[in-house]
């Protein structure tokens, strides 16, 4: 063990450092023997599992001292984490730091270039190969006859890059524990095959029995995916067929990132996991399928929603990750300023009318329906919702699925539910006039109604509606309100850095701010911690519109949508683009972001 690792070097580097006081770090060094038998009797009694013959004391003493949640003595507002303490070691060394991102390591590189005995017991991690030096990720950078070893094995010049022990352990688990399983997968599945489900192929000349779902290395595979997924905080999981491999992708801040790589012949196997996992034929290839599963994340039920359809080269699947955390959230958490807010809580406090909730796909209105529904539904009322499909499961609501096979539509199933003693009807769509004209009428006998309208904005709904055939004066008598919102990504707050910018230069590409001169906004560098983007985390922004008598005046069957858009901004409506710049004042999101996101024709 060289001396830089030793507990005193490292408690100094922190005092240091200024992230303990002299007092803590003396503290800690006289204590250290009943900290670290504390620290390893509470890991036992928690089950912990980890690798003892690398738990060197001076590893074992910065988990202890991660263990105790300190606040940090030059920022009381932090904890002083892991990540923390080997940065400020690294610091100390004259080495490089390194946060592996997970989505940016090949899969090839990590688990080909040395054993997983090796790298288990070394903790080393090969990251990245570039002009014949090959990056290792370590805690230990002072194991010489390690990266010797290394050198010789590969015939590279090996270069050391300092993080985190819990990450390089966990990522050797997950990196080789999912090439063993695809490996297997695909020996298993090994030899000459023709992909029926690819249309470049037309004669099918041997058929091959298709490697079973149950088998083990297969379950092995998807369960990784989903955790990988839930770790990532990944929205969606593409699983796409190509000619020669199988692409994993999956979209983390309204950004798809191309995971893995998998061999072809294992697609299918992948596949029919999935669908016996999610209730879908296996056998049925020809034929797009919906499905859903429901696992764990933790100590949280998390539905996952399956869809399958034919491609060129087999079939595709996506898989959208309906998290509760996500999906049902405190309102006041969702983005909303305080007037909007405002405006919103007078709009779903009405016994009874319409409320409609408008964006495009991807936009969050399913959050914010779930989250209204889930602050307005009390033991008092009667919560039902038709949906197609149900996205996450609540006990407090009755919720229907749309089945067309059974009769079951967003039309037909409303005459059932107001036989129901329905109080507040969410509706999931309003898709055609039928649906429309029903939810008018449940709206009309006394129920509070809330669906979803694919429009580019408040005021645009009303036109919408009408186009869907309802009679304006059934609009002017049950509609409430209209919020139209999107999502924006917000700026990192690891690598938030102010910049300054001229008033005129926005002003020149559409963003009015009512400023003049420089301004004071933000950026992100990008780091680590959002994988070099700048962006980490969404947020919404809003567009409430209240159904007032002027909007009601000028509901008509010929009615002007720019003039409609000039009423509801003198009542008092902010835009999106409006909205989006207040984030960007803020300090939220950046310029860059609202000019991607909103338009010019937002009305502001």
């Amino acid at each position: 063990m060289s001396d830089q690792l030793s507990e005193k070097r490292l408690l100094s580097a922190l005092e240091k450092k200024g992230l303990i006081s002299f007092a803590q770090a003396r503290d800690f060094y006289g204590n250290r023997f009943e900290l670290i038998k504390q620290f390893e009797r509470r890991r036992v009694k928690q089950g912990g599992n980890d690798y003892n013959e690398n738990r060197d004391k001076p590893f074992i003493l910065i988990d202890a001292i991660v263990a105790l949640n300190l606040k940090r003595k030059d920022d009381p507002s932090k904890t002083l984490d892991e990540d923390t303490i080997f940065q400020t070691l690294a610091e100390s060394w004259g080495i490089p730091f390194a946060k592996i991102d997970p989505l940016k390591l090949d899969l090839n590189v990590v688990t080909t270039t040395i054993p997983i005995s090796f790298a288990k017991n070394h903790l080393v991690l090969p990251v990245e190969v570039s002009q014949g030096k090959l990056t290792v990720a370590t805690p230990n950078p002072f194991n010489l006859d390690v990266f010797e070893d290394i050198t010789r094995a590969c015939q590279m010049q090996v270069h050391a890059v300092v993080s985190p022990r819990s990450d390089i352990i966990k990522l050797i688990d997950e990196f080789f524990g999912f090439k063993r399983s695809i490996a297997a997968a695909e020996h298993q599945f090994s030899g000459p095959t023709v992909d029926l489900g690819n249309l470049e192929r037309y004669i099918q000349l041997k058929s091959a029995d298709e490697l079973p779902s149950n088998d083990h290395h297969v379950v092995n595979a998807v369960n990784h995916l989903f955790l990988y997924a839930f770790d990532q905080k990944a929205s969606d999981i593409h699983i796409e067929p190509k000619r020669d491999v199988s692409l994993v992708r999956m979209r983390i801040d309204g950004v798809l990132h191309t995971v893995y790589k998998l061999p072809k012949n294992v697609h299918s196997a992948i596949i029919s996991r999935i669908k016996n996992l999610s209730g879908l034929d296996m056998a049925e290839k020809r034929r797009p399928q919906d499905g859903r599963i429901k696992t764990g994340k933790k100590d949280v039920e998390v539905e996952i929603r399956v869809s399958t359809v034919p491609v060129a080269f087999g079939e595709k699947v996506v898989m959208r990750v309906m998290d509760p955390d996500i999906l049902f959230q405190d309102l006041e958490r969702l983005g909303f300023s305080s007037l909007d807010m405002q405006k919103y809580n007078q709009i779903i406090s009405h016994p009874h009318g319409l409320v409609l909730v408008c964006g495009p796909t991807g936009s969050g209105k399913s959050t914010t329906l779930y989250s209204t529904l889930r602050k307005i539904s009390t033991t008092k009322v009667n919560v039902t919702t038709v949906e197609d499909p149900i996205e996450m499961v609540h006990e407090d609501f009755n919720q229907i699925a749309v089945r067309p096979k059974v009769g079951i539509t967003f039309g037909s199933i409303m005459r059932n539910i107001l036989r129901q003693d329905p109080d507040i009807i969410m509706i999931g769509e309003l898709r055609d006039l039928e649906t429309a004209g029903n939810a008018i009428q449940a709206a009309l006998t006394g129920h509070l109604v809330m669906s979803t309208l694919h429009t580019n904005d408040a005021p645009s709904s009303i036109v919408r509606l009408m186009d869907l055939g309802v009679p304006a004066f059934l609009i002017q008598a049950t509609l409430r309100g209209i919020l139209s919102q999107r999502l924006v990504r917000k700026i990192c707050n690891v690598c938030k850095v102010p910049i300054e910018i001229d008033a005129a230069k926005l002003r020149a590409l559409g963003l009015e701010t009512g400023k003049s001169g420089n301004l004071s906004l933000y950026h992100g560098k990008g780091c680590q911690k959002c994988r070099g983007t700048g962006y980490l985390g969404r947020t919404t922004i809003h567009e409430v519109l209240p159904y007032t008598d002027a909007i009601k005046a000028q509901t008509v069957p010929d009615a002007d949508l720019a003039a409609l858009a000039e009423t509801a901004r003198a009542e008092g409506m902010a835009s999106l683009r409006a909205s989006a710049v207040e984030k960007l004042m803020e300090g939220i999101t950046t310029y860059q972001e609202v000019l991607r996101v909103t338009s010019k024709n937002d009305f502001g």
